[in-house]
């Protein structure tokens, strides 16, 4: 299927066994599996759809847990346009296991604070918890973006992680286009300048 312009792509990236593929079949398709079937990479398309008008089409991509892939983690960050980092509330070792996919963003995008980027703590349905909230909000702090803990299994937050997903990017399209309104704008004064001449 060849890619559209319209297209916003978003990696989302966690180590294995961490609901990454259950979050964004939820998301996608409604549906949650219980049993564990490691991905390789799968991309999924959802057409976003606000006031009635076609948004754009998400183009979601679920990457591997396993390390055994670089080139592939390489060229999904390359190509994406937001993040999603997902660990297991129930699994310390997942929230650590981020740590390097997050500076491997850093260092192939620069700086990545135009980027959206969210940190999701997903099992919050799980009573075995490892990660409290607030280390997910602290630690979102610390890495400059955006928190939300989620529960493919529940259907808890799964819509509005993308929703929130979404809001990150318009507001920096609307931030954006503040600045080159103000630069026209800017520009006219410029022009206006010198050629009023009082008597």
């Amino acid at each position: 299927m060849p890619e559209q312009s319209n297209d916003y792509r978003v990696v989302v990236f966690g180590a294995g066994g961490v609901g990454k593929s259950s979050l964004v079949l939820r998301f996608v398709k409604g549906t949650f599996r219980e049993n564990y079937i490691p991905t390789i990479e799968d991309t999924y398309r959802q057409v976003c759809v606000v006031d009635r008008q076609v948004l754009c089409t998400l183009q979601i991509t679920d990457t591997t847990g396993s390390h055994q892939f670089p080139a592939m983690q390489r060229l999904s960050i390359s190509k994406g346009h937001a993040f999603i980092l997902v660990y297991s509330i129930s699994s310390r070792q997942s929230l650590e296991e981020l740590k390097p996919i997050r500076d491997e963003i850093i260092e192939m995008k620069g700086d990545i604070e135009g980027i959206p980027v969210m940190l999701v703590g997903n099992k919050c349905d799980d009573v075995n918890r490892e990660c409290t909230v607030q280390e997910g909000i602290e630690l979102a702090k610390r890495w400059n973006c955006a928190f939300l803990e989620t529960s493919a299994k529940t259907n808890h937050n799964v819509k509005e992680l993308f929703q929130e997903l979404l809001q990150l990017e318009k507001r920096r399209a609307v931030s954006l286009q503040l600045e080159t309104n103000k630069s026209k704008s800017q520009k006219r004064r410029d022009k206006l300048k010198g050629k009023c001449a009082l008597m």
